[in-house]
Parts: structure tokens; sequence; C-alpha cells
């Protein structure tokens, strides 16, 4: 729990609970992990936790300390690092509030004999963004290394801002020159998804950075990419980053950009993370060069994919056609998978999305938390269908493997070549 000074700390007495749509769980030592390094809790304001009272073998919903009557108590979750898919997310009660919380991923949190617990499954063990890795000083380094070879490329500009103010482990990576470098492009998206975490103009929320203000310019796009793939073991670089809309709708730039690359060389991986909503240009760029592409999908269904992504001027059948065309040319596909636990491991959507992999002979699930309030991420998708109950994500996942073998499980994307 958490005082409303934000001091943590733990309640006799009481079990740590997690949810999963509307079902209230309790969370035990062998379904969590050691909260890992880098995770951040995080108290929900104005939220009554819901807790399992041991003593009456049932979960209740408390306002006050009952060791301390009239101090107010909140709800804490966990916001998990890179390569962990949640179990379930934080237990609270939001009855009347209508304010959503900020743009994180809320999972589920207890304390343990020694240390905090978090109610999540490693998907992905590469330390691609392992915060231990990436030294201030050596990004400062590489920072003014590519200021003086490259003092009018706007991206780098850009990606200076990403690295030392925003903190992106992307942007990081490129200047510490590892792993996947990020080509942020589009000034705009032809989609306004309730969680863009680049642009928000409806209800109580926030961006969590301002968005690319400009296009960069085809030679610019591959300064980065050839300065990055020259340096860099099997390296990734990608098109579609939280600082930016859609990078289809920046075609004009990326397909010279990728022509640039590939006349120069075929090593490295050339990524792209889109919505999939233009499976014309999606065709080109695979003809020009491109190795890969994520799609990001809430879900495999049409009704409640429309629901989130909330598309201006595309249909679901677009995106299920750029895919078509992607794995016709022999590209590998991964879905962006936004899960929610309760919603993604439903019967119904576990079932759609066997089809729907099945159909489109995806390559790899990228396991990535949802970043959204989860509670009325649940009530929309509620509205839509009910979802019935949940079969757990640890469940969904090992089936996925027994049906897929091939199928690839992690959370970034993989390099290539």
């Amino acid at each position: 729990m958490a005082a409303e000074n934000g001091d943590i700390f733990e309640l006799e007495g009481y079990g740590a609970a997690g949810m999963s749509g509307n079902t209230p769980v309790v969370l035990k030592k062998e379904q969590t992990v050691p909260m890992p390094h880098g995770s951040e809790l995080m108290m929900l304001p104005q939220r009554r936790p819901v807790v399992y009272n041991i003593a009456k073998n049932q979960f209740e919903i408390i306002e006050d300390n009952p060791f301390d009557p009239g101090e107010k108590i909140f709800p804490v979750a966990v916001f998990n690092s890179p390569g962990y898919v949640n179990r379930h997310f934080c237990a609270y009660d939001d009855e009347n509030i209508k304010n959503l919380l900020p743009l994180f991923s809320y999972g589920a949190v207890g304390f343990g004999k020694k240390n905090f617990r978090s109610a999540a499954i490693l998907v992905d063990k590469e330390p691609r963004q392992d915060l231990r890795q990436m030294p201030h000083n050596g990004i400062v380094k590489g920072v003014k290394q590519m200021q003086e070879k490259y003092p009018d490329n706007r991206l780098i500009r850009h990606l200076e801002t990403c690295a030392l103010q925003y903190g992106c482990p992307a942007g990081k990576n490129f200047f510490l020159k590892r792993y996947e470098a990020p080509l942020p492009t589009s000034t705009v998206c032809n989609a306004n998804c309730l969680g863009c975490i680049s642009l928000q103009i409806q209800n109580n929320l926030c961006a969590c950075q301002e968005r690319i203000s400009f296009t960069p310019s085809p030679e610019e796009i591959a300064q980065v990419s050839l300065e990055h793939i020259s340096h860099v073991k099997k390296a990734v670089v990608s098109f579609g980053q939280g600082c930016e809309g859609d990078p289809l709708t920046a075609f004009k730039a990326i397909e010279p950009a990728i022509r640039l690359i590939r006349k120069k060389t075929d090593k490295g991986t050339i990524n792209l993370n889109t919505n999939a909503s233009l499976p014309h240009h999606v065709e080109k760029l695979c003809r020009a060069g491109l190795d890969s592409m994520r799609v990001s999908l809430n879900s495999v269904r049409e009704n409640c994919y429309q629901a989130y992504f909330r598309p201006s001027s595309y249909q679901f059948s677009d995106v299920l056609k750029s895919i078509q065309k992607a794995k016709q040319q022999g590209k590998f596909v991964s879905i962006n998978y936004l899960n929610c636990p309760g919603f993604t491991d439903s019967k119904k959507e576990f079932t759609a999305l066997k089809e729907f992999i099945g159909i489109y002979k995806i390559d790899m699930i990228q396991w990535r938390n949802l970043n959204f309030d989860p509670k009325k991420y649940c009530e929309l998708m509620l509205k839509i269908e009910d979802y019935g109950r949940p079969l757990g994500m640890e469940t969904i996942i090992k089936q996925l493997s027994k049906y897929f073998p091939k199928l690839v499980h992690g959370y970034f994307n993989p390099p290539l070549f």
C-alpha cells in the first residue's frame, strides 16, 4: 500500500492481490518473480486498494488503513522493465472515478520475505534495454561524436533529445552503438489510439513525449542507419517509434531512404514498426529492401481493434492485406501485441489469435504490456463483447508454443542478419 505522502508499506494480515479483467486473484510466490531491475513502483491516486483478507478468506476493498483509522491508503502498481509481460494488473477499485490513469502499464506487485515481487513472466532475456548497460558518460560521449561527425543531421539532433531528455532506451542505444537504432520520421498518424504516447487531445491524459516536428530527408535517415549498421554486429534500424506518428504516412521519405541504405550495404536489418494501414506502401517498401515488419495490435478481432486504434483513414482489412503483402515477399512479420490480463487471455481472444496466426503465418509475437488504464480498458472491451473469464497469460503463451512450435515469443525486434 501507499500512504497519501507516497510512502510504501506492507499491510499486515492481508495478502497481495492482482486482477485479470474483473477477476481478483491472490498473488502467490510461484507465480511472481523478484521485481526486475529498472522497474518502478507507482501509487494509484484516488483509487482504493483491493486486498485479500487472510483471516476472513475473502477479497475486500479498503479505503483507510485498518491499523490507523482515518489514514487514507492507495494501491501500488509496478511498471515492469522491458522483457516482462504482466500476468495480472494491480488490484484496485475506481468506481465513480472518470479520470484515466497516466499512460503506463500497471502490473500487480506484492512483497515477499525480502523483496518486492512482480506478477510477471519473462519473455525476453536480451539486455537490449537494461539500464545498467547504458552508462550516461558513454551516451554523452556518443552524442558529442555524432555532433562533430554530422553537424547538420536533424534526425541525430532529435535523437539527442530522445536519449538525454526523455531517457529513451532506443535513442541511448544509437549513441552507445549497440543493438537497435530508432528512425523516427512521421509527424502525423492515420489512427487515434487511446494510448498514443506522442499525442493526446482528449480526456485528462498527457503524452509522454513530444512528437517529431519534421520529416527527415532520405539522406539524413540513411546517414543514421549506415552509421549504426557499420559499427554494430547484427544491427537493427527501425522506423516507427514512440515519438512519431505512423511511419507509413512518411512513405515518400522512407522508401528512397531504404534504397540509399541498400545501395551501400546489404548488412543489418531494416525494420518497420507500424499500424500496417497502407498495404500498397508496405509492398513498395518490401521491394525497396525492408526486411521485417512489426504490426501493432491490441486485438485480432475487428471491433476490439477499432475501439482502441480508432483508425481515421483505413480499415482493419487493410492491416490484414499489409501482412499478406509482406509475407508474400518472404518478410519476417511480428505482431506488437498490446496485452491486458483478463482481455488478452480470454477464451474468445485466444481462439481468434490462434486462427489469425495460422492464417497469416505470423513469425513472432512481441508481448507488450498495454500502457493504458487497465480497468477502463476492460470496461470498454466489455461493452463490445463479454470476453468471459481469463485463461491465464502463462497458459496462452504455453499453448501457442504447442500449436505453433516455430512461433517466436519475445519483446524486441530480432536481427535477421
